[in-house]
């Protein structure tokens, strides 16, 4: 797509935070984001469900079967060899996708939604992890629990597209809206302390995106109701709030230099998860 990477026109939160990485390690993000837009591309795609669900799998025989003439796949291939990522995790991560690719989407339960959540973004937090170097068994977690949260922020802020397309997530009703954006903020709770365990020239980005991320939920409890939520379009986070929120992440910074939790103390809410995928086989 042009000289333009897809997250610099797809994933404009994630692309801001990613100015604060250095340059090598941005590519490798921005490999990853583009293995995974490729992917959710071809489920959101306005096509027949039949012919979504054959594009879909191609795309799982041309990756499985390494097919290098693609270089989105040749370059993702590169990054789970030199990044040690186990091949269950895009395994669960293309299984996510596909259970897009419906007439219908329907999650029924607080364990199919946190499924859901781990298997389209907790991968995504835990390959990022392992292109940051993270190695610690508790912070790989806490990569999980961020990607988690974020999803979680997007299902409450997509709520209104999500149905006009017949994806289900969670009730239509700001009681609902609201539980959603509760449960994220225990997975980005979770998340912020084993950010110590990042390597420094890392460290400040991944604060960033969290505190970006976040703030879309902060924004969405402020609507007070259903019709303010419904009126107010797709809710993101304006440049001048994305320049107040990177400088209140020093301060986070700083708070990481004076508290310390180790990793038996962070209390992962994976119970529901692990019913049905084992996380420490991806970990």
């Amino acid at each position: 797509m042009s000289n333009k990477s897809y997250l610099s026109v797809y994933a404009k939160s994630f692309n801001w935070a990613g100015f604060f990485l250095p340059g090598e390690t941005l590519n490798k993000c921005s490999t990853l984001y583009d293995f995974c837009r490729v992917a959710d591309n071809l489920a959101d795609d306005h096509d027949r469900v039949e012919n979504k669900k054959k594009k879909f799998d191609q795309f799982e025989k041309d990756f499985y079967q390494k097919n290098f003439k693609s270089p989105i796949i040749k370059n993702m291939w590169g990054l789970i060899e030199e990044c040690n990522i186990s091949l269950k995790i895009v395994e669960d991560l293309l299984i996510g996708i596909k259970s897009d690719i419906k007439d219908n989407v329907k999650l029924n339960s607080k364990k199919d939604l946190l499924i859901y959540s781990y298997r389209v973004a907790g991968t995504v937090g835990l390959m990022m992890a392992k292109i940051l170097r993270v190695s610690k068994k508790s912070s790989l977690k806490s990569a999980i629990d961020l990607g988690i949260a974020m999803q979680l922020t997007n299902i409450s802020r997509d709520v209104v597209e999500d149905y006009e397309n017949n994806r289900f997530y969670i009730d239509k009703n700001f009681h609902e809206i609201l539980s959603t954006i509760n449960l994220a903020e225990a997975f980005y709770e979770n998340s912020f302390y084993s950010i110590k365990d990042i390597p420094i020239s890392f460290r400040f980005s991944i604060l960033v995106a969290r505190r970006i991320y976040r703030k879309i939920g902060h924004k969405i409890l402020n609507k007070k109701n259903l019709d303010n939520y419904e009126k107010s379009g797709k809710i993101y986070v304006s440049n001048v709030e994305k320049i107040l929120e990177t400088f209140l992440s020093i301060f986070d910074l700083i708070k990481l230099s004076f508290i310390y939790k180790k990793g038996e103390q962070i209390q992962h809410d994976h119970n529901l998860i692990n019913e049905e995928i084992n996380l420490d086989e991806r970990i």
